[in-house]
């Protein structure tokens, strides 16, 4: 099992997006996790922080605890149901934006590279196309820098650290991964990757909804 930098949460105030009387809607700092780990010192995360605020409030999907941006949670019980869901049966859809290092030679692309967990090095994940899970991950050249290439990310499935993962495949590792990057790749002060967009149905109108928010890199 490898080591993970210390756990040191931001301690800045919960930035929410929506909220009603059936799910709130956030943007998740990059260092907090999103539920708790073992231990009393990862009992801090987003859940328990929205949990002062919104007593009924539950889980329905996960970021990563370095990566930032949109999560959804459910206020009911029939909510988290519905959402969760719509996240197994890929009815969502998610954008993220991340940094990676090196310039990307095409304009667009698709990975299709099926994962597993390493099991020696968890929680690492790495590709195994004999046992793997399908993951499949679109991606787009926003801007291309003399070192770094920022791509917006559209993952068809949900697979743990995939979009990490994938960009890695690629020989574009996502820039400040503790786990993945190394050299000049991983000397950053985050992860640059952030959920940008999801857009869900309403769990009780059926409404499609989109929530958005800005990266802050």
């Amino acid at each position: 099992m490898i080591e993970i930098t210390p756990y040191d949460p931001p301690q800045d105030p919960i930035v929410v997006l929506h909220e009603d009387s059936d799910i709130v809607v956030v943007d998740k700092p990059s260092g907090l996790l999103s539920v708790p780990g073992r231990g009393a010192h990862l009992a801090d995360c987003m859940l328990t922080r929205i949990q002062a605020a919104f007593p009924t409030v539950l889980l329905v999907h996960r970021l990563d605890r370095d990566t930032s941006g949109v999560m959804v949670f459910a206020l009911t019980p029939h909510a988290q149901r519905h959402l969760s869901k719509q996240f197994e049966d890929r009815k969502t859809k998610k954008t993220y934006l991340a940094r990676v290092w090196g310039q990307l030679a095409e304009k667009t692309g698709t990975v299709d590279l099926p994962l597993i967990v390493d099991w020696p090095k968890r929680p690492r994940q790495m590709v195994d196309h004999d046992n793997g899970k399908p993951a499949v991950t679109d991606w787009r050249v926003l801007k291309v820098n003399e070192n770094e290439t920022r791509v917006r990310l559209t993952p068809k499935t949900g697979r743990s650290h995939q979009l990490r993962v994938h960009m890695l495949a690629l020989g574009h590792v996502i820039l400040g991964d503790p786990l993945y990057a190394e050299g000049d790749a991983k000397d950053f002060d985050r992860l640059m990757l952030h959920s940008e967009e999801l857009r869900i149905n309403h769990p009780e109108s059926g409404k499609g909804m989109s929530f958005r928010a800005k990266a802050p890199f």
